[in-house]
């Protein structure tokens, strides 16, 4: 017998197609601009009874694949699920995850199940790209895609197609290094993340500042300088290729020379978006206004350590040094001032943030493989540089049973299917440098997550700042943990 797993069916019904166990209505997908003008609509969008319309526009518009008005157009949740949940179970079943056929197709009815019902979702890019090559046929003829690990050959190699090995993690950390080759190769790889629909974040304290010279003896453009290049790269590809706009995360170390330009960066342009709008120009979200300044496609955060928190409690200077030559001082600083300026930056437009880096590393589960430099977009992945992370999120109202208990084994069923699904993919799905396809084969870094915790305290009548909620959310999160490792 295979040493693979063994498949317990909970959700879904022996002999019955989980498609054929929904009822279904077609429904017109509408999304509109604040003027009220349609920017999105597709016709006859097959969706379950039970899914709301917001629902129906966002898989509609963002994740059914294809041109509208064509025949490739996808028109059904139900082929969107069948895509993914088919490939991952065949992926599954050929790499060995599973003891037989049946537990394959167990896999499939149980996954597809918990996607129709939204007991749970995977990141986006799953959704944009995996099962278009295994279902479809597309990409295949295409130029070269990214690269990923070969079983077989137990080594990295560049994938002949682009959708053959999709693009599935949602997050990525990468390096940038102080030579023109490593600043352009940040923003190719970049490119080709937000080409296919995911958020990146690097910190660029590596790059030497505006103070420090270069080798022919000429001064460095600094990070604010390519960061403004990262930013138009940003705000021209679209992310997964629809209409929402790319995710980056920047961040700067507090001893870095150029510190205060990166921290008034984005609120000196947020104060430039104002004088426009007031001399006329649209200043919606995708107006005329914030197009016209920089810095509109990323998170900017600090990252302080803890000796500048002391400095600012105790209103001492606070020093920077060269990149180049960590004994070479730069500006020094009341730390208050700065910390002051980081304030006012966030009163103003929400930037920059703040990342604690002595905190971050004393936390840090793999110290020996190099520290941990960033985050992505939205800083709930912190890991080590060239790495990359897919999320899953369960729904934890639909385990709340009627009689308002929690339903245990449920969430441990859902959570041991979507952590087995988000494994499959670590080695199935490709990346845009080698390095992050090594890391992601090494590491193996997955996010299972929760969604809809208010809700669900609510409904159990908890206060929201109290010891029973935080009771809960921690049990929750426990048997959460502890099933995706033990699975």
């Amino acid at each position: 017998m295979s040493s693979g797993l063994k498949i317990q069916r909970v959700f879904s019904t022996p002999g019955v197609n989980p498609f054929d166990a929904v009822e279904w209505d077609k429904r017109k997908a509408v999304i509109a601009d604040e003027q009220g003008k349609v920017i999105f609509e597709q016709d006859n969008v097959q969706m379950p009874k039970s899914w709301s319309m917001l629902a129906t526009n966002v898989v509609a518009s963002k994740y059914f694949y294809g041109a509208l008005g064509t025949d490739r157009r996808e028109n059904s949740l139900r082929q969107l699920v069948h895509r993914v949940a088919r490939t991952i179970a065949d992926w599954g079943f050929a790499d060995g995850y599973f003891q037989t056929k049946e537990d394959a197709e167990i896999f499939y009815s149980e996954l597809a199940h918990l996607c129709l019902h939204q007991y749970g979702s995977f990141n986006s890019p799953v959704w944009f790209n995996c099962g278009l090559y295994q279902q479809y046929g597309i990409g295949k003829g295409n130029n070269a895609g990214n690269f990923y690990f070969d079983r077989k050959k137990k080594s990295i190699q560049r994938a002949e197609t682009q959708y053959e090995y999709p693009q599935c993690s949602a997050c990525f950390i990468q390096s940038v290094q102080d030579t023109m080759e490593g600043i352009m190769s940040l923003a190719h790889s970049e490119a080709m993340l937000f080409k296919f629909g995911s958020g990146t974040g690097s910190d660029l304290s590596t790059l030497r500042s505006t103070r420090e010279r270069l080798s022919g003896g000429g001064r460095p453009s600094g990070p604010l300088s390519f960061l403004k290049v990262y930013d138009s790269i940003a705000s021209v590809v679209k992310s997964g290729g629809k209409t929402r706009r790319a995710a980056k995360m920047n961040t700067l170390k507090c001893w870095h020379p150029d510190i205060k330009e990166f921290i008034e960066a984005k609120s000196k342009e947020e104060k430039k978006a104002w004088a426009l709008i007031e001399g006329g120009y649209s200043g919606d979200f995708n107006g005329e206004a914030y197009a016209s300044v920089s810095f509109q496609n990323e998170n900017l955060s600090v990252r302080i350590t803890d000796d500048f928190m002391k400095a600012v409690a105790e209103d001492r200077e606070w020093r920077t040094h060269f990149v180049t030559d960590p004994n070479k001082p730069g500006p020094s600083y009341k730390a208050k001032d700065l910390m002051k300026w980081i304030a006012e930056g966030a009163w103003v437009c929400g930037d920059p943030g703040l990342q604690f880096e002595d905190t971050i590393q004393k936390w840090h589960t793999c110290k020996n493989s190099g520290p941990i430099n960033s985050s992505n977009p939205c800083s709930e992945y912190m890991f080590v540089d060239d790495s990359a992370c897919n999320l899953a999120s369960l729904n934890l109202m639909k385990f709340l049973g009627e009689e308002g208990t929690f339903n245990v084994e449920k969430f441990r069923a859902a959570a041991e299917i979507y952590i087995t699904a988000q494994e499959i993919l670590v080695d199935r799905a490709s990346y845009p440098t080698e390095q992050i396809a090594r890391n992601s084969h090494l590491f193996r870094p997955l996010g299972l997550g929760y969604a809809n915790l208010g809700s669900l305290l609510m409904a159990l009548g908890l206060p929201y700042d109290s010891d029973g909620a935080r009771g809960m959310a921690g049990a929750i999160t426990a048997i959460m943990h502890m099933t995706a490792y033990g699975q």
